[in-house]
């Protein structure tokens, strides 16, 4: 769906790539406005966090997960997930514009951090693939 498609449908574009993906602990929070979704991967890296992952952008590596389409009124959800209070705020995580990186007609916001906390990187570019092994 371009662009202008999603403007009038009332639907905004998300990458999620951890505990908001099908089958993980905060997908409930996305769930209710979720009005279609495919498979994606962007430019970035995994950090590890414990029971959840950090994006870090990386134009040399690769991070998969799924590109959601969601209704406009559940961003505010996902802002109060992600800790994003707005541009200029302290957040704990930036929302930012980004590109897939295999279809670069495909984009939308994403999660991510500016640095890395001192956490270490996940073990992988998918994060139930990197959960499951923790468990």
């Amino acid at each position: 769906m371009s662009a202008e498609m999603r403007i009038h449908s009332g639907t905004v574009r998300v990458f999620v790539y951890g505990s908001l993906l099908p089958g993980m602990s905060n997908h409930g929070v996305i769930e209710p406005y979720v009005r279609a979704s495919e498979p994606g991967r962007v430019r970035g890296r995994l950090i590890d966090c414990g029971p959840y992952p950090a994006l870090l952008l990386d134009g040399n590596r690769l991070v998969r997960g799924m590109w959601m389409e969601v209704a406009r009124e559940g961003l505010p959800a996902l802002d109060a997930l992600e800790e994003f209070l707005g541009i200029e705020e302290e957040n704990d995580y930036e929302r930012v514009w980004i590109r897939d990186a295999d279809h670069p007609a495909v984009s939308g916001w994403v999660y991510v951090w500016t640095e890395p906390r001192g956490l270490p990187e996940a073990q992988g570019d998918w994060w139930p693939d990197v959960w499951a092994d923790k468990r």
